[in-house]
């Protein structure tokens, strides 16, 4: 973003609606300029029909030979309860090579950003969100025999040792943050503003039990005085440190009554070790994040009134870093390459245009690998829904591959491209 934008966003970020409408009237304008020209740093390969979804999962098999897809049963609309989609993966090679299709199953509990949380539980089993009877459920499967098993909870992230899943009211999220939930009843109190039954849960996926481990009653008693009444307040995007000492979550709250869509966030960290609850000073703010393997977390935040890229570091979070904020001064989703390497998305620009920056974390280097056209009618709205479709970089592993969506042919898909 350019001066004015960034200004302008800052005064509208807190407030959706508002947001949206002032984007849209801004992109408008430019729509009546010639389309900008697309680039790609390297080549790619894409599938349409297929998505993935957000940039927090892995979705490339430990033997590089899979990779987890949602095949897309329409577009442009959002699904109701009951419809369902096909789940499974397709052939990947060492080329970067996108093969033939394999469905798994299909699930009734999903949406285009966060999908029905597919990923690998370990190497040969994957674990996803269903409804069953109108009962939100997960299933594993393993992949190789068909065979599956049922967790009596939806989950979102599972530890990295595959023992443990994190889980909150899919309903509770669907009523705040519409197009992240599903539309099923759950226990999710929505009578109840900070009610003290439902919150952050950690699942035991050897015995299928669940426990809450923070309320979301305690979570409103360490947020501003007056944010504790008349907002509800929920839980979402929450992710295990790579050692799995630590889950991370966004504490959320919004209005209770009238149309203001304003949600303020807290980045909230439990550590499983003693169970103490720890916010980083991300000054009331926070959207997308990720883990390194140094138990640092990189956060999109707004941090003294602009937007940036922030890294923490749980071993002293008040010493944090602003990374390249003269590059990215906007929301994005981030995927470590290494502990000193990323890559990030920007959202479409006044042009359409979303942008990959691979970003050096030690001296803010950044290099733009791509800058892809993403078309108006894939542009969330009241009518739509949530429909629009991000990059949501996500990288291979050992770095050699970035997998991301795009609509930019006019249908969703999943692409593939080789960094080296």
């Amino acid at each position: 973003m350019n001066r004015i934008e960034s200004f302008i966003y800052g005064i509208v970020r807190r407030n959706p609606a508002i947001k949206n409408a002032v984007r849209n009237l801004y992109q408008s304008l430019f729509d009546l300029l010639p389309r900008k020209k697309e680039y790609f740093r390297y080549g790619f390969e894409f599938k349409e029909g297929y998505y993935f979804g957000f940039h927090d999962l892995q979705e490339l098999s430990a033997d590089g030979l899979k990779l987890l897809v949602h095949k897309l049963p329409f577009d442009l609309r959002m699904p109701v309860a009951g419809e369902t989609e096909q789940v499974g993966y397709l052939d990947f090679s060492q080329d970067g090579h996108l093969g033939d299709f394999h469905e798994l199953d299909s699930t009734s509990a999903w949406n285009f950003h966060k999908g029905c949380r597919l990923q690998w539980l370990d190497d040969n089993n994957v674990i996803f969100n269903t409804a069953v009877d109108g009962r939100l459920l997960s299933k594993i499967i393993d992949v190789t025999s068909g065979e599956s098993r049922i967790i009596n909870s939806p989950i979102d992230s599972v530890s990295h040792d595959s023992a443990w899943a994190t889980s909150f009211s899919y309903e509770r999220l669907e009523k705040c943050m519409s197009g992240y939930g599903y539309p099923y009843k759950d226990d999710s109190y929505l009578d109840q503003d900070v009610p003290c039954d439902t919150g952050l849960f950690l699942v035991d996926l050897k015995g299928d039990t669940k426990k809450l481990v923070v309320s979301l009653s305690e979570l409103a008693e360490d947020a501003p005085e007056e944010f504790r009444q008349g907002y509800m307040h929920y839980v979402t995007h929450t992710e295990f440190s790579p050692d799995d000492r630590y889950i991370s979550f966004l504490h959320r709250w919004r209005l209770r009554t009238g149309t203001d869509l304003k949600r303020w966030t807290r980045i909230m960290v439990y550590d499983r070790t003693d169970g103490r609850l720890t916010e980083l000073p991300s000054q009331i703010s926070g959207s997308h994040y990720v883990w390194n393997s140094r138990n640092q977390l990189l956060a999109s935040c707004i941090i003294d009134g602009r937007s940036c890229h922030v890294l923490f570091d749980m071993n002293n979070i008040d010493s944090y870093r602003i990374i390249a904020p003269s590059v990215l001064n906007s929301d994005g989703h981030q995927s470590f390459i290494s502990d000193n390497l990323f890559i990030t998305d920007t959202y479409p620009d006044k042009y359409r245009m979303a942008k990959l920056f691979r970003v050096n974390v030690n001296d803010g280097n950044t290099e733009l690998i791509a800058s892809v056209h993403s078309p108006k009618t894939f542009q969330s709205s009241p009518r739509k829904g949530h429909i629009a479709c991000d990059l949501h970089p996500r990288v291979s592993q050992d770095g050699r591959y970035v997998f991301f969506d795009s609509c930019r042919t006019g249908k969703r898909g999943v692409y593939v491209m080789k960094l080296f």
